[in-house]
């Protein structure tokens, strides 16, 4: 589980990109590329803009996967909520989700850090007690290859989508299986899967 750092004191430049950060994505509602926070610090190069990235993610202020500048999540203000980033397959494949599409207020409830949430489309899952219109809270994982057997992800499968499954080895290959006898499982090759988050909680809303 990703252990986050305490909020520490920002240099000048930290701060700098930490706030214009806050007031894109506090517009756009998704994350910018590096190429635009290049251009709104003025610089010429990504490597400042990384560093300045590393040391904001040591510091406790964002949460980001290097070298994927849309993973990038704010933590300095917790009363955003949890993102709702879209939705995912319980069933077959659907296009991966790209954009925020509305917040869980859960900052009262819970102080994980990282956390995204998804909206379940279809009922392959209906067995691990995930339905059709649930909304699932997922962790980020940082490395898929300490997932436990069995673990519930949401995987993206390259030129499908991404899915909601249980996630398996088997050799070369990675089994995405579902929680329905009516689904068949989804055998890819490892290295063409990114298993993007694990299944923390479901939000059942009556």
């Amino acid at each position: 589980m990703p252990v986050f750092a305490t909020h520490q004191e920002l240099t000048e430049a930290q701060r700098e990109l930490y706030d214009w950060l806050a007031d894109y994505i506090g517009s756009h509602r998704h994350s910018p590329s590096i190429r635009q926070m290049m251009e709104a610090m003025g610089l010429r190069s990504p490597a400042p803009i990384q560093s300045r990235l590393r040391h904001l993610q040591q510091k406790g202020w964002i949460t980001w996967q290097e070298g994927q500048a849309r993973t990038l999540q704010l933590l300095g203000d917790t009363r955003t909520g949890i993102p709702v980033l879209g939705a995912v397959a319980a069933g077959g494949l659907v296009e991966t989700f790209d954009d925020v599409q509305d917040r869980l207020d859960l900052a009262p409830v819970l102080d994980t850090r990282g956390l995204f949430a998804l909206t379940v489309n279809g009922d392959s899952m209906v067995d691990a007690h995930i339905a059709d219109g649930d909304v699932v809270l997922m962790e980020p994982v940082a490395d898929p290859s300490r997932l436990r057997e069995g673990t519930i992800v949401s995987a993206l499968v390259p030129g499908s989508g991404t899915t909601l499954k249980h996630f398996h080895r088997q050799g070369s290959q990675v089994r995405l299986e579902a929680a329905n006898p009516a689904y068949e499982p989804i055998l890819v090759p490892a290295d063409q899967v990114s298993v993007q988050g694990r299944l923390v909680a479901v939000w059942r809303q009556v």
